[in-house]
C-alpha cells in the first residue's frame, strides 16, 4: 500500500466525517485507543456546563433539574445498543473492577454453594484475577486458570460455577466466540462473566443474542469516556431478582431518601449502584456515547467493524511487507480478532519493545507496551500494542505508522538512552 492508496481509502470511507468529532493533535497518529480513547470535541463545553452552570449556579437542584441522579441509567440506555442489551438493562456506574466483585459475588450466590469452581485464562487482565481471586476465597471456592482457550472445554463440569472471560484479550487482541462459550457453560451448569472492556465500541457485541449471564466494561477506552471514565454492568434479566449483588449503597435501595435503616433492593439493574453518581465523569462520558448515535446513520457497530478489519488486516500486511523484525501476534482471522494488532519482536530484540515503542511516541507515533512473562509456560513475549478506533483511525494513519516503526528498527533509534528508562505508566 502506497501513501496515495492509503489517502484515496481516506477519501472514500463513509466513516471519516466522524473523525471531525474528536480533537486530535496536529502531527500525532494515535493507535492507543484501547487504552485511552480520543477527547470527543464536545466534552469540554459539557464538562464546563456542568461545573458552571448545573453544579456553580444551580447546585444542589441539579440532581433533579439536570438529571444528575438518573445519568447512571440514562447513559446505560445509550450504551445499550453498543452491547446488544435493551433499554433499562444497563447500569453507568462504578469501576470495572467494582462491578466485576458485584457480579462474581451474584453469580456465585445463583449457585447456592453447590458449586464453587471460577474458570478464566491465566493471561487474563490482572485485575479480574486478582477481583476472582478474593471472591472466590469469600466463598470458599478456586480459581482454576488455564494457559490456553483449548483447555476451557475440559474445566466446564459439575464443579464449576462461573466462566469468567474477557471478550477481546487485553494483551494479543483475540477475540472468544461469545455466544459458544456461553452455551458450553451453560450446558454445564455454569455461568458466564464477560469483560467488554476491549470490546464496547469496537466490535459488534450481542450480550442477549448471546444468552450471557453477566457482563462489565469500562468507559474510557473505545467509548472515549476520558480518563477514569465509570464503568458498566449488565445482568440478563432473568437473574435480576433471584441473586444479590454484595454492595448494596443507598442508591441501590428501592426508596433511597426513604432513609430506612433496612435494605431493599431496587427493581432491575438499578439494585447494582452502589454510591453517588460521578457526574463530570459521567457528563464527559456522555460525549462519547454522543458520537456512536452519529454513526448509527452511517452503518453503526456494522460500518465500524468493517472499518476496523480493513483498518487492521491493512496494518498486518504492511508490517509483513516492511517490518522483518517483527511478527504479528493477533489473529489473523476476523472472527477471532478484536481492534488491535499486537507484535513482538524478533531476535535478537526481543527485549527492545519497551525502547521502540518509546522511539515512536517521540516520533508522534502512540501505541502502548506491554510486558511479558518469560517465566510462564508458553514464553510470553514482551508486546507493542496498536489500537485502530475506526470513528477516527484512518488509512494513512496505518501508513505512516509501519514507516516510522521500519525506520526506527532500520536506524537503531530505539537504543538511544532517552528510550531505556521506563515510566511507570507503559
Amino acid at each position: 500500500m502506497t501513501r496515495d492508496d492509503a489517502l484515496r481509502s481516506d477519501a472514500q470511507d463513509p466513516l471519516a466525517p466522524l473523525r471531525e468529532q474528536f480533537a486530535l493533535p496536529e502531527g500525532k497518529i494515535y493507535l492507543d485507543g484501547n487504552s485511552l480513547g480520543a477527547q470527543p470535541k464536545a466534552t469540554p463545553e459539557r464538562v464546563r456546563r456542568a461545573i458552571e452552570q448545573e453544579w456553580g449556579t444551580d447546585l444542589i437542584e441539579s440532581w433533579n433539574k439536570a438529571g444528575w441522579i438518573d445519568a447512571p441509567r440514562r447513559l446505560g440506555d445509550r450504551l445499550a445498543p453498543l452491547i446488544g442489551a435493551r433499554t433499562g438493562e444497563v447500569l453507568v456506574a462504578d469501576s470495572t473492577s467494582i462491578n466485576l466483585y458485584k457480579v462474581l459475588h451474584a453469580a456465585l450466590s445463583l449457585q447456592q454453594g453447590q458449586r464453587k469452581k471460577v474458570v478464566s485464562e491465566r493471561s487474563n487482565f490482572p485485575t479480574d484475577l486478582y477481583i476472582a481471586d478474593s471472591v472466590v476465597r469469600a466463598h470458599g471456592g478456586e480459581l482454576v486458570l488455564v494457559d490456553s482457550p483449548d483447555e476451557i472445554p475440559a474445566l466446564l463440569d459439575e464443579h464449576c460455577a462461573v466462566l469468567m472471560l474477557t471478550h477481546v484479550h487485553y494483551r494479543t487482541g483475540r477475540m472468544h466466540d461469545m455466544a459458544l462459550l456461553t452455551r458450553w457453560a451453560q450446558q454445564a451448569g455454569a455461568l458466564t462473566v464477560w469483560d467488554l472492556a476491549h470490546s464496547a465500541g469496537a466490535v459488534p457485541v450481542d450480550l442477549l443474542g448471546a444468552a450471557a449471564d453477566f457482563a462489565v466494561g469500562c468507559g474510557y477506552k473505545y467509548l472515549n469516556g476520558g480518563p477514569g471514565a465509570p464503568a458498566f454492568v449488565w445482568v440478563h434479566p432473568r437473574h435480576l431478582g433471584q441473586s444479590f449483588q454484595p454492595l448494596m449503597g443507598w442508591l441501590g435501595h428501592e426508596s433511597p431518601f426513604a432513609f430506612t435503616p433496612n435494605y431493599r433492593p431496587a427493581v432491575g439493574i438499578q439494585q447494582y449502584q452502589c454510591g453517588t453518581p460521578v457526574v463530570l465523569s459521567l457528563a464527559a462520558l456522555e460525549c462519547g456515547l454522543a458520537v456512536f448515535e452519529q454513526a448509527q446513520a452511517l452503518g453503526g457497530m456494522a460500518a465500524l467493524r468493517r472499518k476496523s478489519l480493513a483498518l487492521t488486516d491493512a496494518f498486518m500486511a504492511e508490517v509483513e511487507a516492511r517490518v522483518p523484525q517483527a511478527r504479528i501476534v493477533t489473529p489473523r482471522e476476523h472472527a477471532f480478532r478484536g481492534s488491535q494488532v499486537s507484535l513482538a519482536l524478533n531476535a535478537p530484540l526481543e527485549d527492545a519493545a519497551y525502547a521502540v515503542m518509546q522511539a515512536l511516541i517521540a516520533r508522534g507515533v502512540v501505541g502502548d507496551y506491554r510486558a511479558g512473562d518469560p517465566a510462564r509456560l508458553d514464553a510470553e513475549p514482551h508486546l507493542l500494542r496498536f489500537g485502530f478506533t475506526p470513528l477516527y483511525t484512518r488509512f494513512v494513519d496505518v501508513h505512516d505508522a509501519v514507516t516510522q516503526l521500519a525506520d526506527v528498527l532500520a536506524r537503531e533509534a530505539w537504543r538511544a538512552p532517552e528510550f531505556q528508562r521506563k515510566n511507570k505508566v507503559t
